[in-house]
């Protein structure tokens, strides 16, 4: 049988891969992105909640005794890099892109809500508290895009529909 703590602790390090693979993303979009300013600050904004959160997640599994898994922090970048890469080669960059972050951030705002009820299941106040702060900045994020994903949308096709104009990204 498996103590309820260990399962916590390697959520966290899943947690943590998840938000290194975040960062890869975020950062990709971002130096990527020219042509739709709104969508750029928003992702800026939220690398650096992202980077924050890392911090979060990085000191409640260093409380628990543990340490981050190399393993999983590099196969979350690898991953993020490919779809990266994937991404560039799409005509459609940026309607793809936004789509996938909203996907993203629903994964994550699955993950910490699991974090939090798995953390109060074992009585770990500190990191539900953390995990509790992080949660309403990945519900935001998400919200924010799924309501400007339609205007992205929209931005997009005139500019693809405007001869000379780049619109991908």
């Amino acid at each position: 049988m498996t103590d309820p703590k260990e399962h916590l602790l390697d959520w966290l390090r899943d947690a943590h891969a998840m938000e290194q693979q975040a960062e890869q993303m975020l950062r990709a979009q971002s130096g990527r992105l020219e042509h739709y300013p709104e969508l750029k600050a928003r992702i800026d904004q939220h690398l650096e909640e992202t980077l924050g959160q890392q911090k979060l997640v990085a000191k409640c599994i260093e409380r628990l005794g543990g340490s981050t898994s190399t393993i999983k922090d590099v196969a979350a970048k690898v991953m993020a890099f490919g779809q990266a890469a994937g991404g560039m080669a799409m005509s459609d960059e940026v309607v793809k892109g936004a789509i996938s972050s909203y996907v993203f951030e629903n994964l994550e705002i699955a993950s910490y809500t699991s974090l939090i009820a798995a953390a109060e299941a074992v009585g770990d106040r500190e990191t539900q508290a953390a995990c509790e702060q992080i949660l309403p900045q990945e519900v935001a994020m998400a919200q924010w895009l799924l309501e400007h994903v339609p205007a992205v949308t929209q931005k997009y096709l005139a500019r693809a529909a405007t001869p000379g104009v780049e619109a991908k990204k």
